[in-house]
């Protein structure tokens, strides 16, 4: 906030020659504007009283404060060094302006030549919260708690769940006995800390007063409902936020298209919504996602040079906003399936994609670089350029620059790797994360990845790494069990009987493991029979297999072979089989036809009675003669009159009529001259007319 601006009327240098009265009225219109927060006119009454008082402290200060208001920050910085030569201190002002500009390392600079007071200690924590030292910004909160600065409980809340110390907020606000729901602000802040605690239920309560609270409070204050609602707007996407964390993703993305529809939200609460719905939806309708991103660029920035508008750049955190070129850059990646209806189309809207997707992924580091996320996304690029090898070196290089941050880089490279075929240098990925590379799922994919690579002794050498780390490991959950079992198998597997024998005999002796004594008989079969017998007793015999000749059993030629799926009667005890009694089949009299008599039952039927009549054996197809139907008369015949003509006619038609009817059980030779026979008949009609 801008400091409001000295309330003395009188000028302090006024020219003698003018009259005190003149100058006094203009400062009570100064005084009216100023307050009906029309800053535009308060501008122009400051300039007319620096006219006729050159040098005046109020006017200059007023003038300062009425530009910032309007924001017209440049002509307030422009005020402020026309004052320079001026005894007047506008330092403070300045340091401000600066601070409007986004140009923070400089304001802060100009706030250290200044003398500590509450308001520059307020501006310091402001400028430090938007460079994100939320630590500091903390710190210098805590020590304006004495000052008993209006709502200042807000602002320290937002610090201290900015800086993820959200599990100070309740004892903060518990020490002055202030509650969450004495403003909507505070309320709004106070439910950020619960997500953050992942107190989800509690948080959407919370958000919920929190707008109730808000409707009551501006509704007193007569704001109109537009007014009210992008006022109340970041409570809203947060309250869809919530809903999203607790798993009701449809009624979280009505609620964000919702917002983005009405366009009753202030700037950074709409490119949240945006990102959020952008998020949900994922891959599905990418050329929709891309339009609504393209909503929060710069206006005359093209696709290929994505720039968030400088609002934005000003308000949201530099985690959101690389959250947003983030998923800016995902959709180009996806751009490639917006049409699929040709294949030239889409083949040039994936290379248009990656060619902006390229351009924009080289300007991220620059603009975020504390980050690793800017390097997951140039790996991706380089992926969908199929160049694996790269993306890989790539990912290897940063997570030696982030040794904090190696991890998710690490297993980046060791997905990319497995994905083109390179299984040694997922392994070794997957060997440099200290902290998983000894638990049972992460051995077994390495062991797994150079068992592929054909590296059986780098294999072998990782399960014994595993098992003195297990060994030494000083935890509840202690896994040396299930990585001793798997590594003898392996062993087993691969040849080792000697090593796989011996830690099958480590499980027996410290588990007494029954699965690791018959895999410790199995293993010593081959490499001592005497402790393989030894152990063989120590097995305990199974049911109904005490009268089992082993001897006969060997003679024979062995088990046979049972389909899937048939009933396989168990074996009887001491070697005994009962013979159980056929079951009589009822027999039942055949049913015949009725009027069928078995004793005559007459000849065979044909068994080419169900095929159509073309495929039967015995069709033999007639021949059609063309010439009976070409009716000749002799030379020289007498044209018959109009009666006769008609009469004949007649006859045509209803032989043509019978000849129709008898299609349905005559032949197609028939049908064929029945028709000629109608075609003439109308060939004569139309000759005669």
């Amino acid at each position: 906030m801008a400091p409001k601006a000295k309330e003395k009327l009188k000028p302090s240098n006024s020219s003698p020659s003018q009259p005190v009265a003149a100058i006094e009225d203009l400062f009570n219109s100064l005084n009216r504007h100023i307050q009906r927060s029309e800053f535009d006119q308060a501008v122009k009454l400051s300039d007319q009283i620096l006219a006729i008082a050159p040098g005046d402290e109020d006017a200059i200060r007023c003038k300062i404060v009425a530009l910032i208001k309007d924001d017209r920050v440049e002509d307030a910085l422009l005020a402020i060094q026309s004052a320079q030569k001026l005894p007047i201190d506008l330092s403070f002002f300045g340091a401000y302006c600066l601070y409007r500009q986004n140009k923070l390392d400089e304001a802060l600079e100009s706030l250290k030549s200044q003398e500590r007071s509450s308001s520059t200690m307020l501006l310091e924590s402001q400028i430090l919260y938007r460079l994100g030292r939320m630590d500091a910004c903390v710190d210098i909160y805590q020590k304006l708690q004495k000052s008993k600065i209006d709502s200042l409980e807000i602002n320290v809340v937002a610090a201290l769940v900015s800086a993820g110390r959200a599990s100070e907020v309740q004892p903060t606000l518990d020490a002055p006995r202030v509650k969450a729901t004495s403003s909507f602000e505070l309320a709004y802040n106070t439910a950020c800390s619960l997500v953050d605690r992942n107190k989800y239920k509690d948080a959407e309560q919370l958000l919920l007063a929190a707008r109730r609270v808000g409707q009551e409070t501006l509704m007193d204050d007569n704001w109109a409902d537009d007014d009210i609602e992008i006022e109340l707007a970041p409570i809203a996407v947060q309250l869809a936020y919530v809903r999203q964390l607790l798993g009701n993703t449809e009624e979280a993305m009505g609620s964000y298209t919702e917002i983005i529809n009405k366009n009753l939200a202030d700037e950074s609460s709409l490119a949240v919504a945006i990102n959020n719905l952008v998020t949900l939806k994922g891959p599905k309708d990418v050329s929709d996602s891309l339009r609504k991103l393209d909503r929060l660029i710069e206006k005359g920035s093209g696709a290929q040079s994505f720039q968030l508008s400088r609002g934005l750049d000003l308000k949201l955190s530099a985690k959101q906003r690389e959250n947003i070129y983030a998923n800016r850059l995902l959709l180009l990646l996806h751009a490639n399936r917006l049409d699929q209806a040709s294949i030239a189309f889409c083949n040039s809207m994936h290379l248009l994609s990656i060619s902006i997707a390229r351009e924009l992924v080289a300007a991220l580091p620059g603009m975020f670089p504390d980050s690793v996320v800017p390097v997951l996304l140039q790996a991706a690029v380089s992926v969908r350029e199929n160049k694996a090898g790269k993306a890989e070196e790539m990912l290897l290089q940063c997570a030696d620059k982030f040794p904090t941050m190696s991890r998710i880089l690490l297993l980046a490279r060791a997905q990319v790797a497995a994905a083109a075929g390179h299984p040694q240098i997922a392994a070794d990925s997957l060997s440099k994360i200290i902290d998983i590379q000894h638990m049972p799922a992460t051995v077994a994919t390495i062991v797994a990845l150079k068992e592929r690579a054909g590296d059986i002794d780098g294999a072998d050498a990782v399960l014994d790494s595993a098992i003195r780390w297990w060994t030494n490991a000083m935890t509840e959950d202690n896994k040396l069990s299930i990585i001793m079992q798997e590594a003898a198998s392996f062993k087993l597997k691969h040849g080792r009987e000697k090593d796989a024998a011996r830690l099958f005999e480590e499980l027996v002796k410290s588990r007494g493991s029954v699965e690791a004594l018959a895999g410790l008989v199995t293993t010593a079969a081959h490499v001592d029979v005497q402790k393989a017998e030894t152990y063989a007793k120590k097995l305990k015999p199974l049911p109904g297999l005490k009268g089992v000749d082993v001897d006969s059993l060997e003679r024979t030629s062995g088990a046979k072979h049972v389909e899937v799926g048939a009933h396989v009667r168990p074996a009887e005890v001491h070697g005994e089989v009962k013979k159980e009694k056929a079951k009589k089949k009822r027999k039942r009299k055949p049913r015949y036809p009725k009027g069928f008599d078995p004793a005559n039952p007459g000849p065979p039927p044909d068994p080419e009675r169900w095929l159509p009549k073309r495929e039967r054996s015995s069709y033999r197809p007639k021949r059609k003669d063309k010439r009976a139907a070409q009716v000749r008369g002799s030379q020289g015949a007498v044209v018959r009159d109009k009666h006769e003509d008609s009469t004949a006619n007649a006859n045509a038609n209803s032989s043509g009529s019978r000849s129709n009817q008898a299609t349905t059980s005559k032949g197609p030779s028939q049908n064929a001259a029945a028709e000629q026979s109608k075609s003439s008949s109308k060939s004569r009609k139309k000759s005669r007319k």
